[in-house]
């Protein structure tokens, strides 16, 4: 981790990854963050953090040698395995409670008022970068159960009480907001949703 004039310069290395097949440009998700490799290695990539995104995601609390999770864009076509993630952090969360469900880690997460409102129970949340669903929603908290592969292919199973994290909310949530919101004499309302499937 390299400060550049306010900026970061951030080195990634992974042995688990076909670097030679990547280019210069591409974009590749670091903790659910959309980051453009500026230099590729043999193990890994460079990248430039700029001071927006060190304020507006959990990466300013990165350390060096931390672990994060890393994807690749996917290419049209491909298989979608959970939902469409933009790698647009929305805002940080806060690990509020942690304990053992079964075989799986059951994850209370607190997240700015302003953006509770696009969780919902059944659906999906992007939380550093990986998709899961939403199994409660509270007042303040929603829950998410993390089974025992996630736990130990990501970065997930290490999460504390306090963690700080990437949150990117469901795309489909805040379309429909907008959609709900503009009069534009489309006829798309609550009720028409509702009458449709979607209440």
């Amino acid at each position: 981790m390299e400060k550049r004039g306010g900026d970061l310069r951030l080195t990634v290395s992974s042995p688990d990854l076909p670097w030679r097949q990547f280019e210069i440009g591409e974009s590749i998700s670091v903790n659910g963050v959309c980051l453009t490799a500026v230099t590729l290695n043999n193990d890994g990539f460079v990248t430039d953090v700029s001071r927006e995104t060190l304020d507006v995601t959990a990466l300013k609390g990165l350390a060096e040698g931390a672990d994060v999770n890393l994807e690749p864009a996917i290419s049209l076509g491909e298989r979608l395995g959970g939902h469409l993630v933009s790698g647009h952090v929305d805002c940080i969360g806060t690990i509020k409670t942690r304990e053992a469900d079964a075989r799986s880690v059951r994850l209370g997460v607190a997240v700015p008022a302003e953006y509770r409102r696009y969780i919902a129970k059944k659906g999906s949340v992007c939380i550093d970068g990986v998709s899961l669903t939403v199994n409660e929603v509270s007042a303040d908290t929603f829950d998410v159960n993390i089974i025992p592969h996630t736990a130990e292919v990501t970065i997930i199973g290490q999460y504390q009480v306090g963690t700080k994290v990437n949150i990117e909310v469901d795309l489909v949530a805040r379309y429909l907001e907008r959609l709900l919101s503009a009069d534009d004499g489309s006829g798309i309302t609550k009720d028409f949703l509702r009458a449709h499937g979607y209440g």
